[in-house]
Formats: structure tokens, C-alpha cells, sequence
């Protein structure tokens, strides 16, 4: 039987509040009834996510990390705005239940949404689930035709109009996270210069098509039917998601894609099962996207530069917290080898080297 994503103990100086917690939904959310437990999530690296149980009713809540985050990070109003307006046109959403800004019940804001049970890949395919490589190939292609209808949906149609800025939004991104990895860069990593002076210079023009993008799209945040697994029933970690160049997000995505024939250093950051047999290459995911478009795009190796570099900011800002004992989640040691390593990658495509 396939894998379905559960829950484990919560991990110490990430404890909840259980009382209050249970209290504020049960005033938030009617038919609540029954005994309440938490648990948590244990994959992730950025939202703390929680495994919430009412009787039957199956919960999932999404509070921001404990230590110094960056400013604009870990927005939840944001996250639970956006599940409000696309969930009843764009169903693959979880269905947002409660939000609060009441920072007495855990010092943050926070929103439970439904849970969607399913299975997520992590790194590699689940060792009791049988997948084919032509089941992997139709997978891939799902994927892409998923976020492409997420980068085509009418923003201002459904009340996001006012949810991002398509207009300098590239120029934006370059200098927000250049100033974001300048300011949580640690003694121990690379400075990246010479990356983003290539980035500020390579800039393409405000994209014509700008949509909705969700920054953050890949396997580990897609939620498979475990009758059908190459069937996508939910995406997941919306706290990135804006208004804005539809390329861009596919950068990002594709930074995360270790294709098989990666070298070893690359697949040392693997951390879903990309690799399979039959799972398709990112130039191959590219041209798809590009097939569906009917658009031309000459310089996508600015957009998965850029998505190596963003990545690298994020696994940056998490190793901070590390490094300066805000968190003790042990999996964040490695994130400055991490952080190397995207260097090297993101120094290759400066050079020639593309996607």
C-alpha cells in the first residue's frame, strides 16, 4: 500500500500551547466536538507546520518559525488570503477554516486549514509503493500542466488584484533577496557577489503574461491520490505565493530539480526523488511548459539562476537561526555545505554552463 504523510511528536522548543489552541478553535470553527491532540510535521524548513485532531476531524496548522526571520517572511495573513480566494475556483488549495492575529495564544499569528491526506514524495519514492517510469513521465507532465493553469487563472477576477506587483517585479526580486542573503550571511558561507552582479546585469523585462505564482512549487509540496498516485489532489505551503512573472516561479522550481545524470555534488542536494526512472530532465519540463504556452522564451537561464540563488537565501536565512541558536532542529546543520554547493551551481550557469 502506498505511503500516506503522518505526523510525529513534536520537536522540542516547538511545543504548542495545546489548551489555548484547542480553546481557540473550538470558538472559531462550529461542530468541533470530541478529544483534541497535536502533532507535527516533521519535514519542512520554514512554516512550522502542526497535525491537528478533533475527534475525527483531521486539521492542519501553519504558525512561522521561532527565532529571527526576515521581515516579510512568514506572512500568515497573506497565506490564509490567498487559500480564501483560490480554493473555491482552484480546488487543488486547502480549505482555509480559522486565522488569528491574537499573539497572546503563541506569541505569533497562525491559521489551521482542512488537511488533504495523500502522499508526498520526500527524497526518494517510498520503498512499498510501486511507481513506474511511465507512471513518473505522466506525473512530470501533471506537474507542469497544473502550475501552468495556476500561472493562467484570472487574478482579478477571483479579488487578487491588489495581492502583488507584475510591474518591476523581477527588478524586486534580484534586490530583495541580494539584501536578504547580505544580511542573514554567517562567517562560514560563500558571499555570492559575483552571482548576483550577474543577475542585477542580466535582467529580462516585465513579463506580458504576469499571473498567479506560487514560489515554492515542487514534489514535497504536492499532495498525490494514493489510489492514483499520478494524480495531483493538493499544493500545499502557500506563504511565498504572489502576483507576478510566471518564469520566475518555473526557475525556482526547477532549481530543486536534480535531473539523473546530475553530477555528484547536485545530487548531493537532492531532496525528492527527481531521479527516478522516467522522471523527465528539466530541459524536457521546460520545453513542456513552454509547448503549453505557445511562448517563446529565450533566457530561461536567468530564471533558474536565479532560482539556485533564492534557494540558497532560503536555506541561508534558516542556517541563521542555526547558527546563532535560535533553533535546535538538527537537520539545519548542513544548510551552509548547502549553501556552497548552490554557489558552485548558480556559478556554472554565469559561465555558460545554462539549465
Amino acid at each position: 500500500m502506498a505511503i500516506v504523510d503522518q505526523p510525529a511528536e513534536i520537536r522540542e522548543g516547538e511545543e504548542l500551547d495545546n489548551s489555548a489552541v484547542e480553546m481557540f478553535l473550538k470558538d472559531s470553527i462550529p461542530g468541533l466536538d470530541g478529544p483534541f491532540s497535536i502533532k507535527q510535521f516533521p519535514s519542512g524548513f520554514s512554516n512550522l507546520t502542526y497535525f491537528i485532531r478533533v475527534g475525527d476531524r483531521e486539521m492542519v496548522l501553519r504558525r512561522p518559525p521561532f527565532g529571527k526571520k526576515a521581515k516579510t517572511a512568514h506572512d500568515m495573513s497573506r497565506e490564509y488570503r490567498i487559500l480564501n480566494a483560490l480554493h473555491s475556483v482552484f480546488p487543488y488549495c486547502p480549505e482555509p477554516l480559522a486565522y488569528t492575529e491574537d499573539e497572546n495564544l503563541m506569541g505569533c499569528s497562525f491559521y489551521v486549514m482542512e488537511r488533504i491526506p495523500g502522499i508526498i514524495f520526500r527524497k526518494d519514492l517510498p520503498q512499498q509503493m510501486a511507481f513506474s517510469a511511465s507512471q513518473a513521465r505522466t506525473l512530470c507532465e501533471n506537474m507542469i500542466d497544473l502550475h501552468f493553469r495556476l500561472h493562467t487563472l484570472d487574478y482579478q477576477a477571483i479579488g487578487l488584484g491588489d495581492f502583488g506587483k507584475p510591474e518591476g517585479y523581477v527588478k524586486r526580486q534580484v534586490e530583495g533577496w541580494s539584501r536578504r542573503y547580505r544580511d542573514a550571511r554567517t562567517p562560514d558561507v560563500p558571499d555570492f557577489e559575483s552571482v548576483m552582479e550577474w543577475l542585477d546585469e542580466n535582467q529580462p523585462p516585465d513579463s506580458k503574461f504576469p499571473g498567479i505564482i506560487h514560489n515554492d512549487y515542487k514534489f514535497d509540496n504536492l499532495v498525490l491520490n494514493p489510489e492514483n498516485p499520478v494524480e495531483i489532489t493538493g499544493i500545499l505551503d502557500w506563504e511565498m505565493a504572489t502576483i507576478g512573472d510566471p518564469l520566475m516561479d518555473l526557475g525556482c522550481s526547477m532549481a530543486y530539480w536534480i535531473n539523473r545524470e546530475d553530477a555528484e555534488e547536485a545530487q548531493m542536494m537532492r531532496m525528492m526523488p527527481t531521479n527516478a526512472k522516467g522522471m523527465m530532465t528539466r530541459k524536457e519540463l521546460v520545453d513542456l511548459y513552454i509547448k503549453k504556452s505557445g511562448r517563446q522564451i529565450d533566457n530561461f537561464d536567468f530564471y533558474y539562476c536565479f532560482g539556485l540563488f533564492r534557494l540558497a537565501v532560503i536555506a541561508q536565512q534558516i542556517y541563521y537561526r542555526f547558527y546563532h541558536g535560535q533553533t535546535k532542529d538538527k537537520r539545519f546543520e548542513k544548510l551552509a555545505f548547502a549553501v556552497a554547493l548552490l554557489e558552485n551551481g548558480a556559478k556554472r550557469v554565469v559561465e555558460g554552463g545554462g539549465f
